[in-house]
């Protein structure tokens, strides 16, 4: 396998980079937010604590093939974006998900990040469908995806429950452009 460590990309508003050990305190420092946490599954623990930042960063710094990047504003990590593969059938396809602290919120920065991860996993992995769930309500979240390309693809009604609220959880996707013969084919006039 490919050796992906290291990949790193410098974008106008931010920087997509690896995450490193010594990353942990603007982690804490960033995430320990209820406004951010209420957005997110309940795995992403609040309060967050040091303790849980340590835990995170050694699940991610040695994984095989880097899908989860530090997104790092002004020297420091404030959020963190990343893509889930999936399996069995479900190979072709990934799930984005992201985060950012609310001090950097309204700025363009997640969608910058969320355009260049999306095409990274396209052109690095060969997805052919990468996806994202938005909590009902989660209008920012909703902007941001449909800035970046994605498309509502469908409603699961009554699928999460977060701090007692059980709510609709909105399916995001995108799927990969076609590229050669498969472009021509899909172009072709139909008699």
């Amino acid at each position: 396998m490919k050796d992906l460590s290291n990949v790193r990309f410098s974008l106008r508003r931010c920087e997509l980079r690896e995450w490193r050990k010594d990353d942990e305190r603007s982690l804490q420092a960033h995430a320990d937010n209820p406004n951010v946490a209420c957005w997110l599954r309940d795995q992403f623990p609040q309060p967050y604590t040091l303790d849980d930042a340590r835990i995170w960063l050694a699940r991610n710094l040695d994984v095989p093939k880097q899908s989860q990047f530090a997104i790092v504003i002004d020297g420091e990590a404030a959020g963190g974006i990343g893509l889930y593969f999936q399996s069995d059938i479900f190979r072709r396809s990934a799930e984005i998900g992201y985060w950012l602290g609310e001090k950097h919120w309204g700025r363009g920065v997640m969608t910058e990040a969320v355009v260049q991860v999306t095409r990274f996993g396209f052109e690095r992995y060969g997805f052919a469908h990468i996806f994202a769930g938005v909590f009902e309500g989660n209008t920012a979240s909703v902007r941001v995806l449909e800035k970046a390309g994605y498309q509502l693809e469908g409603r699961l009604r009554k699928h999460v429950t977060k701090r007692g609220v059980t709510m609709d959880d909105l399916i995001y996707g995108t799927t990969a452009p076609l590229q050669g013969a498969a472009a021509g084919a899909a172009n072709a006039d139909i008699p």
